[in-house]
């Protein structure tokens, strides 16, 4: 198993943190950013059309969760599943940037922060 790094590449354009992600870890997945076969994606596509990092530079939406294509069906049963909070982790990386959002990430050992936490 791979260690939890600092990367900022490991950010996914939804904002969770492929470096923590145990699937990432084992090397089940190459993370969001490598993920050619991730094209049924609409916030990968989306992000890749617009030439953003992540959600996280969006200019469209001041709230994230106003956008569809990231606060989806799929995407509420996964953070309920996974008690995750990618709002949270977008105003994370708007708030710090990304290589501090990275290392927040990688000091918690986590994917995500957890609901309603912007720090803890």
């Amino acid at each position: 198993m791979k260690d939890i790094v600092v990367d900022s590449n490991n950010i996914a354009y939804c904002g969770l943190y492929c470096g923590g992600c145990r699937k990432f870890l084992t090397e089940k997945c190459p993370g969001c950013q490598e993920n050619e076969k991730a094209s049924w994606c609409q916030v990968r596509t989306c992000c890749g059309d617009n030439n953003f990092q992540s959600c996280a530079d969006c200019t469209f939406f001041d709230d994230p969760y106003d956008c569809k294509k990231l606060n989806n069906f799929m995407s509420k049963i996964f953070s309920v599943i996974f008690r995750s909070d990618r709002k949270s982790c977008l105003t994370c990386i708007k708030n710090e940037g990304y290589e501090k959002y990275a290392e927040i990430m990688t000091q918690k050992k986590r994917m995500s922060l957890a609901k309603g936490r912007l720090k803890n």
